[in-house]
């Protein structure tokens, strides 16, 4: 008798302490994520300004440590009129891959970091082709994942003191 009534609370604790659910819910957090990257994929593709913004949280609390001066953004609006002023650059359409992403989430925050590839042809002439990192940190605000931080840099070769835009592992 004893044993069961060990084992029924056993299970009591692990039920309504959330084990269960908790590992349940990192999958589809991850999941989630993922979903969030594949639609930036696209809407970079398509240099849809509005729906790459999307995952973003719109806040001046939202900054941004990106491969082009200056040292930050900070707030919403000012990455994208960064976004804006990048897709401006290209003549025509663009090519956007997450080469690698993992993921990581515990409870309301996550973060992940990706090998983003681009190219296309540029306004003045020549192509951009660029392999860039990024480290993203998420926080779930009103169930949805948001970024709130986002990290993009490239290798820089330290005795030419040059940017290596065509990282290699």
């Amino acid at each position: 008798m004893k044993r069961v009534i060990l084992w029924a609370l056993l299970l009591a604790v692990g039920v309504f302490s959330g084990f269960e659910v908790a590992s349940f819910a990192k999958g589809g957090d991850e999941a989630e994520i993922r979903t969030l990257a594949q639609n930036f994929a696209t809407a970079f593709r398509a240099k849809d300004l509005d729906k790459v913004m999307a995952p973003y949280e719109r806040s001046d609390k939202f900054v941004v440590y990106d491969v082009v001066p200056p040292r930050q953004y900070t707030g919403f609006e000012a990455y994208k009129k960064d976004f804006a002023e990048f897709f401006g650059m290209f003549s025509g359409p663009v090519t956007f891959d997450i080469v690698e992403l993992n993921i990581t989430t515990e409870g309301n925050f996550a973060y992940s970091y990706a090998i983003d590839h681009f190219s296309g042809d540029l306004k003045a002439g020549g192509k951009m082709d660029a392999t860039v990192r990024v480290t993203d940190v998420y926080r779930k605000i009103g169930g949805k994942w948001l970024i709130v931080h986002e990290h993009v840099s490239v290798p820089v070769d330290l005795a030419t003191a040059k940017a290596d835009l065509q990282s290699k592992p």
